[in-house]
């Protein structure tokens, strides 16, 4: 009939698409060059072409799309232990027949770094990348809020201590990094998280 078989057979479809699952930044040259090296898995392929990689990726239903970045230690165990730990402190204060006003300082950073902004996952699952905390340049802005709105202090250290009232908690345990917020250690006598 004149059509050539299949290039790869069922495992080693697979096996594409879970390289693609392990690094969702992985270019279609990078998977090429690695179905070629790989003698393995793929030890009766001798070259294959890109062509060839996007449509098996088509096939198992896997897509360019928007790539998130995850930092390293977002869900680890430890993470999610302080977050536990952060619920049930708030659950306590809440709990406590003492009247008191949250006040929530928080930080964000934007990154000036570039990186790849597309990547490839099954339909239905997230592409993401892994990155490192903190690398290149970065602004960083900080900010406080109240259950009466945003406290809009240039200065948090110098403003905020001195309008903290009797029964109000300041959470600080939100801001990563004080040093970034530009908020060093100081002494309080009201009730601090």
């Amino acid at each position: 009939s004149g059509s050539r078989g299949k290039l790869l057979n069922e495992e080693q479809e697979l096996a594409i698409v879970n390289m693609v699952i392990a690094d969702n930044e992985m270019k279609l040259k990078d998977i090429q060059s690695r179905v070629v090296e790989d003698n393995l898995v793929f030890e009766n392929i001798a070259a294959i072409s890109i062509t060839s990689i996007s449509r098996t990726l088509a096939k198992h239903r896997v897509q360019m799309k928007q790539l998130y970045k995850v930092p390293f230690e977002r869900n680890s165990e430890r993470i999610k232990e302080l977050r536990r730990q952060y619920v049930q402190r708030v659950m306590e204060l809440e709990a406590n027949q003492v009247p008191h006003e949250m006040i929530y300082v928080d930080e964000a950073g934007f990154k000036l770094a570039k990186r790849r902004r597309r990547g490839r996952n099954i339909i239905g699952k997230r592409a993401t990348v892994t990155v490192p905390g903190q690398r290149g340049a970065n602004i960083t802005m900080c900010a406080a809020i109240s259950n009466n709105g945003a406290l809009l202090n240039k200065y948090l250290h110098e403003r905020l201590v001195p309008e903290v009232e009797r029964g109000q908690v300041v959470d600080l345990s939100i801001c990563d990094h004080m040093g970034q917020c530009g908020i060093p250690p100081f002494p309080c006598s009201h009730s601090l998280v």
